[in-house]
């Protein structure tokens, strides 16, 4: 068994244990995408998680967002939490049982995990100007997106993609999913932070439709 002192040492070429010391991740919504980006970066070992979601466990998310069948009731916030003890008790996790709101302290990196344009938007007014690192994932499908901010840039080209709901695909971002994408998004935006930690260029927008073995990157 592995002791607390060497339980990372398979990624601390990929993931630098420095950086992470006095780092807090914030993950605003913990439906599809944002339970996966949470249990990643607790298996990282983020030291400091804050969770942000106002939805309970319903049947439907234990096929297509990971939870148990023992979390359905529970505010996903909550049954994450539980997740993430299991994981590694020392994690301090806050967890707030409501919608963003603009008034809340975020941590230094901030992934939003939300099912429309205009939530993201709207985050995005109040919470993009206060992180240092800023990811966005959004699925529809096997169709996969996501955008990566750090430090300010890439500002400009995410604008760019907050259209209007007009122009959106009908329905929401994660009104048809899988386990399987969902964690495939997930790693695509924790990968883009492990990026970050390192001082490594990242991807601003990468687009993979899993279905047409499609990927790209710029």
């Amino acid at each position: 068994m592995l002791s607390e002192s060497n339980r990372f040492q398979r990624q601390d070429d990929l993931v630098p244990r420095d950086r992470l010391a006095d780092l807090q991740a914030t993950v605003i919504g913990v439906g599809a995408i944002g339970r996966q980006v949470s249990l990643q970066l607790a298996g990282i070992g983020v030291p400091r998680l804050q969770l942000v979601d106002f939805d309970h466990v319903d049947l439907s998310n234990v096929t297509t967002q990971g939870y148990c069948t023992n979390d359905v009731g529970m505010t996903k916030v909550l049954a994450t939490m539980a997740a993430i003890r299991q994981l590694d008790p020392a994690i301090q996790v806050e967890v707030i049982e409501d919608r963003y709101r603009p008034r809340m302290e975020i941590g230094q990196a901030a992934f939003c995990c939300v099912d429309s344009i205009e939530a993201r938007a709207a985050i995005w007014r109040s919470a993009g100007s206060r992180c240092r690192f800023w990811c966005d994932g959004r699925m529809l499908g096997e169709v996969l997106r996501v955008l990566a901010i750090a430090d300010g840039h890439g500002r400009e080209h995410y604008l760019t993609t907050l259209f209007a709901r007009s122009e959106a695909e009908l329905g929401r971002c994660t009104a048809r999913s899988t386990i399987y994408a969902a964690a495939i998004a997930a790693g695509l935006m924790v990968h883009q932070f492990t990026r970050w930690l390192r001082g490594m260029p990242m991807d601003r927008d990468t687009s993979l439709n899993l279905l047409a073995g499609e990927l790209t990157a710029c």
